[in-house]
């Protein structure tokens, strides 16, 4: 029974992350078509840089779980630690996307 459990769980997950992924993918295409078809410009400039704050987050979160490493060797209960970790990590998750606007706001004065 607990592996049914456990089956049923991991199907509902991937199910749900699917269905996520064909929303948002599906509200994009119809977007873009409402645009073309209205004769609405979209400037190609606002694409220049795609992929910085993705980047900026990823390296963000990648500090924040190197630096909350450094809480798991520390002699403190189960649940302080959690919360440690995980505001460590959230906290450079949102630092990355800080210095990404930054640098998109410096990129785009040149």
């Amino acid at each position: 029974m607990k592996e049914f459990n456990e089956l049923f769980g991991m199907a509902i997950i991937s199910i749900s992350f699917v269905l996520i992924i064909f929303i948002i993918a599906r509200y994009t295409y119809l977007i873009k078509k409402s645009m073309i078809e209205k004769g609405v410009y979209v400037d190609q400039k606002t694409n220049r840089f795609k992929y910085l704050d993705i980047g900026c987050i990823v390296f963000g979160l990648g500090v924040g779980l190197l630096v909350s490493s450094v809480f798991t060797v520390m002699q403190m209960s189960e649940d302080t630690m959690d919360l440690l970790v995980w505001g460590t990590i959230l906290i450079f998750g949102a630092a990355g996307l800080v210095v990404a606007h930054f640098i998109r706001k410096k990129l785009e004065e040149q």
